[in-house]
């Protein structure tokens, strides 16, 4: 029982995730446990604007090296089977967390004359950045595709985010298709637990009203930040474990 609970809740319903670098931060610290809401999408909800969405590796992204394993058959073979029940972590997934800028229709630049991000030309508070980052350091100019989503990260300094990837398919987008679900509570560490808010900066924008179409863009040329992939989390801290008891009364 306790396997089929936690392949179901980690296919349909809730999966954790372990934070490994620190291109999140202040917002999600390195080693924190964050779960990740994958039901809605099953409904048609999709990303919006100052969501935190976990996304598979779109193409070119992560480098994906991975230290050979020296188990044996048989352990591996355990082991293959309980990370992917979500009872051990796995390390060999290819998602990425970052937070959602711009949809579809959306044209995103940075930077204005007092350095912000804007959104269908209308700049943006972050009170999310890390403390002395800059919303960018590097001007950018792009119009997210429909079906594709601009995410950056909130240390925007270390964030091998959408603006360094803009020479891929999709000018750095990231498809709809390939969001895992979005970062909906900090559960790990007890005095880190709180909920993600979207922020009323990005939340309340109006919907893009511009046709679809290319627009020019630059890119400073700065070094390419690296990050490693997000890890599977341990699904341990939720009643996954069913027990038979016997009940007396007296």
């Amino acid at each position: 029982m306790a396997l089929v609970v936690a392949l179901v809740m980690k296919t349909f319903l809730v999966q954790v995730f372990v934070i490994p670098s620190g291109s999140m931060e202040q917002t999600i610290q390195i080693g924190d446990r964050v779960l990740v809401d994958k039901l809605t999408p099953w409904f048609g909800s999709e990303p919006a604007r100052g969501d935190v969405v976990v996304f598979k590796d779109p193409g070119g992204w992560l480098e994906g090296d991975h230290k050979p394993s020296t188990d044996g058959p048989v352990m591996r073979g355990a082991k293959s089977v309980l990370t992917y029940v979500g009872l051990l972590p796995s390390e060999s997934e290819q998602d990425l967390i970052k937070r959602v800028i711009g949809v579809g229709g959306d044209t995103v630049e940075c930077c204005d004359e007092q350095g912000r991000v804007s959104v269908n030309g209308t700049p943006v508070d972050e009170p999310y950045l890390a403390a002395e980052n800059p919303p960018s350091r590097q001007p950018f100019k792009v119009q997210v595709p429909q079906g594709r989503l601009w995410v950056m990260g909130d240390h925007r300094d270390v964030s091998a985010d959408s603006r360094f990837h803009m020479g891929n398919p999709g000018q750095g987008t990231i498809p709809l298709s390939g969001v895992v679900g979005r970062a909906f509570v900090i559960a790990w560490p007890l005095p880190r637990f709180h909920q993600l808010e979207e922020p009323a900066s990005l939340s309340s924008l109006p919907r893009a009203t511009a046709a679809p179409g290319a627009v020019p863009y630059s890119v400073g040329s700065r070094p390419l930040p690296t990050e490693p992939p997000l890890v599977m989390g341990v699904l341990g801290f939720l009643p996954l474990i069913v027990r038979r008891r016997g009940v007396t009364s007296g």
